[in-house]
């Protein structure tokens, strides 16, 4: 769950953009058919089974439009939840139910979506040292989102932005003339509480980044003997992270590498959106 201050100042500029680009002027089909405030009811419904996540965040949607709609719910963010199962029921003006509907179903759907698939494939670390993380790999304006539904899911953050931490990738690399001037260019200029990972694609880069005194070394789209090799050759002088097209498909193939993390992009960029529905809504005397 957000916190206030970080709900306040983060995520509700996003949530009333959101609702700013559903609706630019009026709701012209709600104002045809309500053009009076009145009192409704209207259920949430689970439609699929998965994991629960974004609660707060749909609930806000409708208190932003007016603070006194009422949201009563009947599971927690990190449940798992079933198909025809009733998640909450959200009491209000008709009007603001039916206008910030499909904004709040978008930040749910989505966000569970993101924590269902997560949860299926951390299911296959269990019992393995190795922590799944995610990446920077998130829908534009929905990173706090995403980020905060994979850890519903039971993964990881890596970093948030790119003030977070030293990651030198290829084109940095590049950039630099070399791993070890890129490293040694990160050490005198970014601050020390930052730790410096080293995006390699061979063991010559391996080789580079442990001899340059790299925090992290990221093995990139390497075959499994190779990153094998690498693990023999890091020996616990580094900490390792795996990365390259890792799905739930294929994550098993890399659980006997004993690596510290494993960083999945298909977390946020694949994950499909977890069905849930707005029904039943009825005027409430």
């Amino acid at each position: 769950m957000f916190d206030q201050v970080t709900m306040r100042l983060n995520a509700e500029p996003l949530i009333r953009s959101a609702l700013r680009e559903d609706i630019t002027s009026e709701d012209v089909s709600t104002n045809s058919v309500m053009p009076e405030p009145r009192l409704g009811e209207v259920d949430l419904i689970c439609k699929q089974d998965g994991v629960l996540c974004g609660m707060q965040v749909f609930a806000r949607v409708f208190t932003l439009l007016d603070e006194s709609t009422q949201i009563t719910t009947f599971a927690r963010d990190g449940e798992e939840i079933k198909a025809g199962q009733r998640i909450a029921v959200v009491r209000g003006d008709i009007r603001v139910l039916l206008s910030g509907e499909r904004t709040a179903l978008n930040y749910l759907q989505r966000m569970s979506g993101v924590a269902t698939y997560t949860r299926s494939v951390s299911s296959l670390l269990a019992g393995t040292k190795t922590k799944l993380l995610d990446t920077r790999k998130t829908t534009p304006n929905n990173r706090i989102f995403e980020k905060y539904a994979v850890r519903t899911g039971g993964g990881n953050n890596h970093r948030y932005n790119l003030s977070d931490g030293v990651m030198l990738k290829d084109n940095h690399i590049g950039a630099a003339g070399g791993v070890a001037q890129a490293v040694r260019m990160a050490r005198e200029y970014a601050p020390f509480v930052r730790k410096i990972e080293v995006e390699t694609e061979n063991l010559d880069m391996v080789r580079e980044a442990l001899e340059a005194g790299a925090d992290i070394i990221m093995l990139d789209n390497m075959s499994h003997e190779e990153m094998a090799q690498a693990m023999a050759l890091i020996d616990g002088r580094a900490e390792v992270e795996v990365s390259g097209n890792v799905t739930r498909e294929n994550i098993a193939r890399l659980t006997d590498l004993g690596v510290d993390y494993i960083s999945s992009g298909a977390l946020t960029h694949s994950a499909p959106i977890l069905d849930l529905s707005l029904k039943n809504l009825h005027p409430v005397e």
